[in-house]
C-alpha cells in the first residue's frame, strides 16, 4: 500500500471515529431531554392533582388558610417553572408544603376518613412514587451525558459543537426531610 493510501485511511478513519462520538453524545442529549420530559408529564400530573385536593381540604370548616394557600402557590410556580432548577425549587416548596397539609389532615378525623381525600392521597402517592422513579432515571442519564461531555476525546467534540452539561433534579435537604415525614397511606 502507497503512503497516500494509508493517510487516506487514517483520515478517513478519523472522520468516521468523530462521527461516531458526535451521534453519541446527539443520542445521550435526545436521551436527557426524553428523561426530563417524563419527569415533566409526572409533575403535570401531580399539579393537575392539587386543585381537587385543595378543594376537598376546603370542605371542612376549621382548615388553615395558609397552608392550603402554600400549596397553591407552590404548584402555580411549578407551572410556571421553565428550568430544572425552578423546578427543583417548586417540588421542594411543593412537597413541604403537601407535607403540612397532610399533617394538618391528621387533626380532623372526618377529613382524613373522607373517601375523596383518601383517593386523592392515593393517587398523590403514586405519583410521587412515578416522579421518584423518573428522578432516578433522568438524573442517570444526565451523568452519563455529563460524564461524555467531559471525557477526552468526547470532550473535543462536545465543545466544538456546544454540548453543555445539564443539571440534576435533586432533592434538597429540607425536601427530604419533608418527604421523610409525609404520613405512610394505609388502608385497613
Amino acid at each position: 500500500m502507497s503512503t497516500s493510501t494509508i493517510l487516506l485511511i487514517i483520515i478517513v478513519g478519523t472522520v468516521l471515529y468523530l462521527v461516531m462520538i458526535y451521534n453519541r453524545l446527539v443520542s445521550l442529549r435526545q436521551s436527557v431531554d426524553a428523561a426530563w420530559s417524563d419527569i415533566d408529564v409526572q409533575l403535570k400530573r401531580r399539579y393537575n392533582l392539587i386543585p381537587a385536593l385543595v378543594e376537598t381540604v376546603k370542605g371542612y370548616k376549621d382548615y388553615e388558610q395558609e397552608t392550603l394557600e402554600k400549596v397553591v402557590k407552590a404548584r402555580l410556580m411549578g407551572l410556571s417553572a421553565t428550568s430544572v432548577k425552578e423546578h427543583e425549587a417548586a417540588d421542594s416548596m411543593l412537597t413541604q408544603a403537601l407535607g403540612r397539609l397532610f399533617a394538618l389532615a391528621e387533626a380532623y378525623p372526618d377529613l382524613k376518613a373522607n373517601v375523596n381525600f383518601l383517593d386523592l392521597q392515593q393517587q398523590l402517592s403514586q405519583i410521587e412514587d412515578a416522579i421518584q422513579n423518573a428522578r432516578r432515571y433522568y438524573n442517570a442519564i444526565v451523568r452519563d451525558y455529563n460524564t461524555r461531555i467531559e471525557s477526552f476525546p468526547d470532550l473535543i467534540i462536545a465543545q466544538k459543537f456546544h454540548f453543555e452539561p445539564r443539571d440534576f433534579f435533586e432533592l434538597d435537604e429540607e425536601e427530604k426531610e419533608a418527604v421523610k415525614k409525609m404520613p405512610e397511606i394505609k388502608f385497613d
